[in-house]
């Protein structure tokens, strides 16, 4: 690490932990608001077409971060990513199931982001056939977060992977239960 100061290291490792953990929590926020936006219904106050803003401008943050994330980790000697890495997910050198995951989760997203720009040219319903790989991007994610890094038995992580966990569970019971109903006119 010749050439590289030791406050550029710290810098950098922070940058990479902050902006992943970040990254989950509004991915996390991203999800239980893409599922409330199926059912139609306002919430927190919000009117319906309110919801779903705030999910596409949680979601384009998240989308920012783990950008942010991965130039982080591509800059951390410590890291040792190739360009490679960030874009195939499994052959990273470093916990290469826990990195791939994350390569896998980040190459969903930014599929999701291009395909929810071209939603126009491809139609409600190959968009949202599409955007069932959320389910998918979500757990890669977290399993990532939690099992890649070097805080995975940190209080403050383990407590923050256990909320976003519940959060996303509890949507999902809603989601796949007798008690949702989609907003008429939504059905694929």
């Amino acid at each position: 690490m010749a050439g590289v100061s030791e406050a550029t290291i710290d810098a950098l490792w922070f940058l990479a932990r902050g902006t992943g953990v970040t990254a989950l929590v509004l991915l996390t926020i991203a999800v239980t608001l893409g599922i409330g936006t199926r059912s139609g219904r306002p919430a927190f106050g919000l009117p319906r077409f309110g919801v779903a803003d705030v999910h596409r401008n949680v979601s384009l943050m998240a989308v920012g971060l783990v950008g942010l994330h991965m130039i982080g980790l591509l800059l951390d000697p410590y890291a040792q990513l190739e360009l490679l890495d960030l874009v195939v997910p499994f052959g990273a050198a470093y916990r290469p199931l826990w990195v791939g995951l994350g390569t896998l989760a980040a190459d969903l997203l930014f599929l999701l982001i291009v395909t929810s720009l071209l939603r126009h040219r491809l139609g409600l319903r190959a968009w949202r056939t599409l955007h069932w790989a959320s389910y998918a991007l979500w757990p890669a994610a977290w399993l990532h977060g939690v099992f890649s890094g070097t805080d995975g038995n940190e209080p403050w992580l383990i407590s923050t992977a256990v909320v976003c966990a519940a959060v996303v569970a509890g949507a999902l019971v809603w989601r796949f239960s007798a008690r949702f109903t989609e907003a008429a006119g939504r059905q694929a």
